[in-house]
């Protein structure tokens, strides 16, 4: 795990495969924060790292209807559909039998983190680590 993330407590996980429908075993909350992606085989390793959230000028948060949960299902990777979609076909395309999502909310009554703070600071420490991102964040 992360440093960065050891201080967020409301948080979860859980495994897709391309039989599932992520929709269906997605278990991410409404709120606001990261998720981290692993491909699990015979070693784990991170692949993704993504944030949903915004921190407003007087400290609110604006979030996205639906949250972690609406991020991770339907937010758009390698092509303009939801992840829903595209997560199983480029799962096939890289012999990656099953996912593994972490998720915490970053930013609620209990904790204050950006949730694209938070994002970056994992995204460095893999930097840092590996000399690169993790293979599905494209840009950061």
């Amino acid at each position: 795990m992360y440093k960065e993330l050891e201080k967020f407590k409301v948080s979860d996980s859980f495994t897709f495969t391309t039989e599932d429908s992520l929709e269906q075993v997605c278990n991410a909350s409404e709120g606001s924060g990261v998720f981290l992606v692993y491909a699990v085989g015979d070693e784990k390793e991170l692949i993704m790292v993504g944030s949903t959230g915004t921190v407003q000028n007087n400290g609110s948060l604006k979030i996205k209807n639906g949250g972690l949960k609406e991020k991770i299902v339907e937010g758009h990777q390698f092509a303009k559909t939801g992840r829903k979609y595209s997560w199983p076909a480029q799962m096939a395309k890289e012999d990656i039998s099953t996912l593994e999502v972490v998720w915490y909310e970053t930013f609620n009554d209990d904790a204050k983190g950006i949730p694209t703070a938070v994002e970056g600071q994992v995204l460095q420490s893999f930097l840092d680590e590996n000399g690169r991102l993790p293979k599905w964040n494209v840009a950061f």
